[in-house]
């Protein structure tokens, strides 16, 4: 379900009825059944996930990744994975191993079927060739200026280059001198001849080849003219026998320039079918960017703490925060495949994890705000150990002991001193029942020098723990404590939205996106008190802290300093939302 835009409409996928039941229900495998049915492509489905290494993945990407290996999985068939290696200036092997990681961490693989567009290289020179000879390519020398200038406007023709005739031969002679290197980047570009008159600003005679001296992740400094990507990307669809080109709705008007490609160009494949693009909804969500150049952008100027931060909406810093690729995969499913762009509510996604973690986290006491609390007629010295379940919600995952002594740490705000009518917590001579161990009564407050409350003197009921005479007794509050001599200190981080508007890109005009970041979206907690069972944890365990929301175990843990990242709170604000719905 998503919210449009500037509506109050909601998008809905409606199933097919006459679809089998394992498919998944989208217009997009309604394409691909079609085809099933008509026998296209020899009965092949074979699809492929074509990152740009040049950041790390955003959840935006997550949704192709399971759209994209889904449909395969879903039809029998294969998808690859390619990178768009073709701008060497902005990408980098670490992006190639990020994305490798990401999409094996959800859950995918693509076997044998790694490739990139710098694999084919020499073959997109060489069909560069096949159009300049058909006099369907020319080497222009306009600056990029000067071709933005003669390209006209959406109302307007565009003005034909005085180099677009040049001979057969001049072409060939100066785009073979191009690739070796005799002129200086930017000098020329070699440009698709299709129509400076179509209304399809595409079609005004694109440039298909640039000269750029960069040294390349793969190819090092073999090559000085990359291919742009509308012309690299068709064609490397139709050398991998790609049979559907799903790709977002941005690439719709360039669609034709797709269908140009592998219309003009002899890719020896006609048997076995040729690719088609099929353009579906890029995923928005609410209160972050998804703009690699954007992210990139707040990793470089540091305004998160690398494309790893657990606020920002990468693959990468959705792991570290601890969310689980089951979630992702679930999200990825419920908001559908539409062909109409909108806002999918953050909500959704909190969501989703919650429902995840609900029947696997154990459940653990962790305060994050101590206050110390002597339970004055509790044995000196003793130790109790005291049955708890892990999950109640999850019977098999068992019970636990956890200690109970005579100093104990309760939240600072389980207690007010003039609490309103409401307040079922702890108060001067009110009680509170801890959560599977005793009733206590506050007693006494202790306050320092400045007015602060730093102790409370309480009394227990020995005959309330369970099993006790008065176990039964009714008490309205329940709070999540931790022995004082048994408790570990940790470090717990606090995540909000990155930003503090639903859309930082929909702002008034000259506002930059980067003053609707959050000053808030990250609060540092020290001091916190968590109970013994936690020195086992270990990086990317997940728990729900009693009342606090669900956690992980941070990359920066040690068994010296205990780090957890929130992952999500408790409140659930979006599944009330859609069961009022």
């Amino acid at each position: 379900m998503t919210k449009d835009m500037g509506t109050d409409s909601v998008n809905i996928e409606t199933p097919n009825e006459t679809q089998d039941a394992a498919l998944p229900v989208n217009f997009v495998q309604n394409i691909i059944s079609e085809d099933l049915a008509q026998g296209k492509n020899q009965g092949r489905v074979h699809t492929r996930f074509p990152p740009e290494p040049n950041g790390y993945l955003h959840i935006g990407h997550a949704k192709s990744i399971c759209l994209n290996f889904g449909l395969a999985l879903a039809n029998g068939g294969l998808c690859n994975l390619r990178f768009d290696d073709t701008n060497p200036s902005k990408e980098d092997q670490e992006y190639v191993d990020s994305i490798m990681e990401d999409v094996r961490w959800l859950g995918f693989d693509w076997d044998d079927r790694l490739f990139y567009a710098s694999d084919y290289f020499e073959h997109l020179y060489e069909y560069a060739i096949q159009l300049i000879k058909k006099g369907q390519a020319f080497v222009c020398d306009l600056t990029a200026q000067e071709i933005r200038d003669y390209r006209g406007t959406l109302t307007e023709p565009g003005q034909e280059s005085p180099y677009r005739n040049r001979s057969v031969e001049e072409n060939l002679d100066l785009f073979t001198r191009m690739r070796a290197g005799e002129f200086p980047d930017g000098s020329r570009v070699l440009r698709a001849k299709i129509d400076m008159a179509s209304p399809n600003l595409n079609m005004r005679d694109p440039v298909i080849y640039r000269i750029l001296r960069a040294t390349h992740h793969r190819t090092g400094d073999d090559w000085c003219i990359y291919p742009m990507y509308d012309y690299a990307h068709p064609l490397s669809d139709a050398l991998e026998e790609i049979t559907h080109s799903v790709c977002t709705l941005e690439f719709s008007d360039h669609r034709p320039l797709y269908d140009w490609c592998l219309d003009a160009v002899d890719y020896s494949k006609e048997a076995q079918g040729r690719p088609q693009q099929i353009e579906f909804a890029r995923l928005n969500l609410n209160y972050t960017v998804m703009s690699k150049r954007k992210l990139k952008e707040l990793v470089d100027q540091r305004y998160v703490n690398g494309w790893d931060d657990p606020r920002m909406p990468t693959i990468s810093g959705l792991r570290r925060r601890g969310y689980t690729p089951e979630a992702i995969r679930d999200f990825a499913d419920r908001i559908g495949v539409a062909k109409r762009n909108s806002m999918v509510d953050i909500g959704l996604l909190e969501h989703c994890i919650r429902e995840d973690l609900n029947l696997r986290a154990s459940r653990v006491m962790a305060v994050l705000q101590p206050l110390k609390v002597t339970i004055s007629n509790y044995p000196e010295g003793q130790v109790e150990w005291l049955d708890t379940d892990n999950n109640p919600e999850n019977p098999d995952m068992g019970t636990r002991k956890i200690p109970f002594a005579k100093v104990i740490y309760i939240e600072q705000e389980d207690f007010m001193e003039d609490p309103p009518k409401k307040f079922f917590r702890l108060k001067p001579d009110g009680e509170i029942r801890l959560k599977s161990a005793y009733i206590i009564r506050c007693d006494e407050v202790i306050k320092n020098a400045a007015g602060e409350v730093v102790e409370l003197h309480c009394s227990y009921d020995p005959e309330s723990k369970s099993g006790g005479a008065t176990a039964g007794r009714k008490v309205k509050g329940t709070s999540h404590w931790v022995s004082a001599s048994h408790a570990l200190e940790a470090e717990v981080r606090i995540y909000n939205h990155l930003f503090m508007t639903e859309n930082p890109d929909d702002e008034e005009e000259g506002t930059d996106y980067k003053a609707k970041l959050n000053p808030d979206s990250l609060q540092l907690l020290t001091g916190c008190k968590v109970e013994p069972e936690l020195a086992k944890a270990v990086q990317g365990d997940r728990f729900q802290f009693l009342r606090q929301g669900y956690f992980s175990v941070d990359l920066d843990s040690t068994p010296e300093k205990l780090v957890f990242n929130r992952i999500v709170s408790l409140r659930d604000s979006w599944a009330k939302v859609a069961g009022q719905k």
